[in-house]
Formats: structure tokens, sequence, C-alpha cells
């Protein structure tokens, strides 16, 4: 029996119980959980391991232990652009070359910024895959894709950009701002906030980071309602080198050790940042409200922009069904959030943060056993389905 630390407010009793039951029943290593309500920490829960391969009697998780969340850095970097936006430094209809001159090569004259955000640029993929150390160097990654062709017509489709998002949304905000994405999330969100949120680790907060390992997905009787195995045409696809999905993750070759210090301190804004779950769920929190006197960072308009459907359909690089706003995953079968308002990202693996602005809810969720998923995870969806029966939303993730 795994001994679960932390609070939780009255009525949210269920989500302690569920988070308990991920570590009896669906494989879990290490984790935490937090949840925000109209502002206010509600949950705030941590137990487990430090490392996922490692023995939470000799290094147990602490209540600031931090996690790299994988993808589930794609809607902490999207709130960038989204705010240079609200802020009238960037026209999200502007064409990309218009900021980064040296992008409008190979047919990439008319890509648009929101098609950045929404997954419709067309460069999921890289011609030649940058190794480990061009991918963290600040300068390869930008090249490569200033100088790759689309390999679908930009606009026309969507595809996710599973690791190419890092340079391309990295990129536009240094050339708009003159500042990394790193260091824009660090001085305009994380900092003002008081957030344990980093893209790019400082070399003092290292030892606070456990390890990543792989860990077994659950069965079926503790999956949360979602499928276990991939379909056929998934699974072929992943095992085949030469598709677009097993290209897109493979953008860096070979992968990177993401427990290696060097890939912690990177600006990977696709893939590489690091939170506690209480810094991903009040970071959510303040998107759509005020938190302890803070405004909120998204202005109505803003908010409407980040959770409108820019891309909805076959996903050409997942092969399932998603939809996004401007940079977020939005609620759906492929990725169940909250309700139909919710926005956020998952990591792939286990990761989730999102926001429901109709109930006020935020939610942030981090681990550091990786399961064989992508867009939706069993332990983070049992933790949200726990805290729905509070009754805090008016509807419920189907």
């Amino acid at each position: 029996m795994v001994e679960v630390q932390g609070t939780v407010e009255d009525g949210f009793e269920p989500v302690r119980d569920a988070f308990a039951d991920n570590f009896a029943r669906r494989g879990e290593r290490g984790a935490a959980v937090a949840v925000y309500l109209h502002g206010r920490k509600v949950v705030d829960l941590w137990g487990g391991a430090k490392d996922g391969d490692g023995d939470a009697a000799a290094a147990p998780w602490e209540e600031g232990t931090a996690q790299v969340v994988r993808s589930a850095t794609k809607g902490i970097a999207a709130i960038v652009p989204l705010l240079l936006h609200q802020r009238g430094l960037l026209d999200l209809d502007a064409p990309v070359g218009t900021y980064w001159p040296e992008f409008k090569a190979a047919g990439k004259e008319r890509v648009l910024v929101r098609h950045l955000l929404s997954h419709r640029a067309g460069l999921p993929v890289l011609d030649t895959p940058l190794t480990p150390a061009q991918a963290v160097d600040g300068v390869s990654g930008p090249a490569a894709l200033a100088a790759q062709a689309p390999v679908w017509e930009p606009g026309a489709e969507h595809g996710y950009h599973a690791q190419t998002y890092s340079w391309l949304i990295g990129e536009l905000v240094l050339r708009v701002t003159g500042r990394s994405i790193g260091s824009w999330v660090a001085e305009e969100i994380s900092g003002p906030l008081g957030l344990d949120l980093w893209i790019g680790l400082p070399e003092a907060e290292q030892s606070r980071v456990g390890r990543l390992a792989e860990a077994e997905a659950p069965t079926a009787g503790g999956a949360a309602g979602l499928r276990v195995r991939p379909k056929r045409a998934v699974a072929d696809a992943y095992a085949d080198p030469s598709s677009l999905t097993r290209r897109a993750f493979g953008a860096i070759a070979p992968s990177a050790d993401e427990n290696a210090a060097e890939y912690r301190a990177a600006e990977l804004p696709a893939s590489g940042g690091i939170a506690t779950a209480r810094a991903l769920a009040r970071c959510y929190a303040a998107l759509i409200g005020p938190v302890d006197g803070h405004p909120r960072l998204f202005a109505p308009a803003t908010l409407t922009l980040a959770r409108t459907e820019e891309s909805a359909g076959l996903d050409r690089t997942l092969l399932v069904h998603t939809r996004f706003g401007l940079g977020f995953m939005l609620h759906g079968p492929a990725s169940p959030l909250l309700g139909p308002g919710s926005f956020g990202h998952p990591g792939r693996g286990g990761a989730l943060a999102f926001a429901d602005p109709e109930s006020g809810f935020a939610f942030g969720y981090v681990t550091n056993g990786m399961q064989q998923n992508v867009t939706a995870d069993p332990r983070a969806q049992a933790l949200v389905r726990s805290a729905a029966l509070r009754g805090a939303a008016s509807h419920v993730a189907g």
C-alpha cells in the first residue's frame, strides 16, 4: 500500500480514493494530482517513489517533486503566443514569414501563425531527423524547419506536430519578443504566479526532478473506460519507420534521454517542460480566473480563441480523431477532459493539465511511470472522473 500525502477539501475525498487506487490497480509508480476550483486549491496529493524505477522507501515522492510532463508542455507553450496576441504583438492570421523571414522557403509562404498552433502547418516531420545534441542546441531545429517542405498543403489538413512544435513555436516567440520561450514563461507566468514550472530547468532545481521509467498499462478492469490496446492501424503506423506517425515522433533520432540534465535544461516546448501537478493546475486556473489576488491571464476574447475549434477529424499523425483550438487540445473521444468547453493538453505516457471555464475547474496530474498512451491515460481519467463526482461541474466527460 502506498501512503498518500497531501490534502483534499470536503467533498473531494473521491479523488484521494482514486489516487490510491491508481497505485493498487493501474500501475502507478510515483505521481501527484492537484485541482483548483474557482481559483482556490481544493486537491493537492502526492505519493509513491520519486523515481519511476526507484524505491519509495529509499526516495519517496515529496511535496516539491517535479516531473518532465512531455506534451503537456505544449499547452503551457501555447499560452505565450496567445498572450502576445492579446498584447497586440502577434497577428495570428499573419504568415509566419512576417516574423521569421527564413521560414518562407520551400513552399511555406502561406503558413499562418494559427496553422502552427492548430497543427495545420504540414510540418510534423523532418526529412533528416535531428540528433539529440542538435535538438537542444536552439539553432538546428529552427534551421531544419525553415528549409523543410510541408508534407501537405498548409491549412488544408491537420496532423499532430509531436516534436517539431518545439522549434516552430520556440523560434516564433524568439523572433517576436527577442526572448526564448523558456525565459518568457519564467518571467511572465511562473515567476508572478509562483509556479514550479519550467521550459528549461535551472541547474539549481535538477535535484527535485524524478526519473521517468516505462510502466505497464493496466488491465481492462483498471482502464477507466479507455481502450487498453491501440487499434491495429495505429499500432502498425508506430511500427512502420516510413509512416508519418513514426517519423513525427522520430524527429529526434536516436531518442533523447529525458532523464539527462542537458535534456531537462533544454527549452523544448513540445515535450521538455517540467512541473509539479500543483503548478499545472494553478497555471490553468489563472487562465480562466483570478488566483490569490493575481488577475486572470486570458481576457475573455483570448479564452475564446484558445478553445474555439481550429482542427477536428482524423489526425494524419495520430490516426485518431482529434480536436485542437489554438495550441490546446479540446475535449473529445481521443482526449476526454471534463466537458465540451474544456481545453488543455495531455502528455504522452500520462501527464494531463486542463481547465474548464464553465465550472471553474483546473486540473494537473504528473507521473513518472510512462504507460503506452498518447492522448488519454487511465490514471488521469480516473482522477478527473472522481473530481467530477463532487459536483464541481455541471457536465461530466462521457
